[in-house]
């Protein structure tokens, strides 16, 4: 499908307010970007804070390739530099979406990595961290980057995770619709981890998610999937 810059624009606008329904962000940041062509269509600063990303169009920034800006309201988010550094090292990621989401936040602030619990989360792999870095910087992209670069098959099939800590999730996907996808899998995949507490009060027999994540993978090897 051929992109353009105004149909991405209202697309950006349309999946910053179903992730901010959805809980898969908050007020408090993320940011969403599409790579169309020779530019980047980009969030602009204070999205959620200001606007609860109930933005129009006009508001999605449009830049070069650098991060010039040519059109929109608003100014670039503090967070543009990740996103522009992975438009310039991988030309299969399209799309950049960092966002809170509410149970992935739990592992970020924890610093526990997540494992895959269901058949449609294995080819995500584990979701680990980046090397810490303060928000907004440059060292930050870097850090992102060098993690990325290690899930470069995960790309190919649909998008690349990882976890800033303390921070958040950034997603580089093939297109916004696959990183979003990812961002909701990967968030229900978090939801299933955490509340899977409950089932060691009823039975303390019940195997742990981690064989469980384990024998899956031993089972989807048996048809040729490999993760």
């Amino acid at each position: 499908m051929v992109l353009d810059i105004q149909s991405t624009r209202e697309k950006i606008c349309e999946i910053g307010r179903l992730l901010y329904d959805r809980k898969l962000t908050d007020a408090a940041g993320g940011n969403i970007s599409v790579r169309v062509g020779d530019h980047i269509c980009i969030t602009p600063r204070y999205a959620g804070s200001n606007f609860q990303w109930r933005l129009n169009p006009d508001q999605v920034l449009v830049t070069d390739c650098d991060g010039n800006k040519l059109e929109g309201n608003g100014e670039l988010s503090r967070e543009s530099k990740v996103h522009f550094r992975l438009f310039s090292e991988f030309p299969d990621g399209n799309a950049v979406v960092h966002c809170h989401a509410e149970h992935v936040l739990v592992f970020c602030a924890a610093g526990v990595p997540m494992i895959p619990v269901l058949e449609s989360t294995l080819k995500f792999g584990e979701i680990g961290f980046c090397a810490f870095a303060p928000a907004h910087s440059k060292e930050l992209a870097d850090s992102i980057a060098v993690e990325l670069h290690k899930k470069e098959k995960a790309l190919k099939s649909q998008a690349a995770a990882v976890m800033a800590p303390w921070h958040g999730l950034f997603v580089l996907g093939k297109s916004l619709d696959a990183a979003y996808d990812a961002v909701e899998r990967i968030d229900g995949n978090a939801r299933i981890l955490l509340t899977s507490s409950l089932f060691w009060s009823m039975d303390e027999k019940v195997p742990s998610l981690k064989a469980r994540s384990e024998l899956l993978k031993q089972e989807a090897a048996k048809f040729g999937k490999e993760f």
